[in-house]
């Protein structure tokens, strides 16, 4: 079991990373986006391209972020008795989503994505809009994102059933469920 919690700090860690660059991509696409609204209204010039960068910002934040998400709990839950059930129970609860829909769902898009990026990449495609980017480093980021939640599932699946074996020095995971305020 050593090994295997090696494995899902190393994944953690590095999904933590992700989720910074992620963070420094909202604060990025945001200077871009008033830069290009300022030349657009102040200096009647605008390029494609910058808007394209948002665009691609944008991608960053949702497929960089969503494993980083997992990692922290914080991803939306639909679930009427999560909040019930006891520590043990949601730990249960969560293997069986993570084995069952998290895992097949993620590797089956890693899977499709990945020549889509890679068709992309051959044919350096390019935008249709005039002065518009590359487009492959965009399409990147779908396998990329798709696998990194893989990689955080196989994490948070390790981190439940050494729990489930007994409390293990170092394991941080959070099954604490907050209820939606009505």
């Amino acid at each position: 079991m050593g090994v295997l919690l090696a494995f899902s700090r190393g994944v953690d860690w590095m999904n933590e990373k992700f989720g910074r660059v992620a963070d420094w991509c909202i604060l990025l696409a945001c200077a871009i986006s008033a830069g290009n609204a300022m030349s657009r209204y102040g200096f009647n010039f605008s390029s494609n391209a910058w808007l394209e960068v948002q665009w691609y910002l944008f991608a960053a934040v949702v497929m960089l972020g969503a494993s980083y998400t997992l990692f922290r709990n914080e991803h939306v839950r639909v679930d009427l008795l999560y909040g019930w059930m006891s520590e043990r129970g949601r730990l249960y609860v969560d293997i069986f989503g993570i084995i069952v829909f998290l895992l097949p769902g993620m590797i089956l898009l890693t899977w499709m994505t990945w020549p889509f990026f890679l068709d992309s990449l051959m044919r350096n495609e390019g935008s249709a809009s005039p002065g518009g980017l590359i487009r492959w480093p965009a399409k990147l980021l779908l396998p990329l994102g798709f696998f990194l939640l893989v990689l955080q599932g196989l994490s948070e699946l390790i981190k439940r059933f050494a729990l489930l074996r007994g409390p293990v020095e170092g394991v941080a995971v959070v099954t604490e469920y907050q209820r939606p305020e009505q």
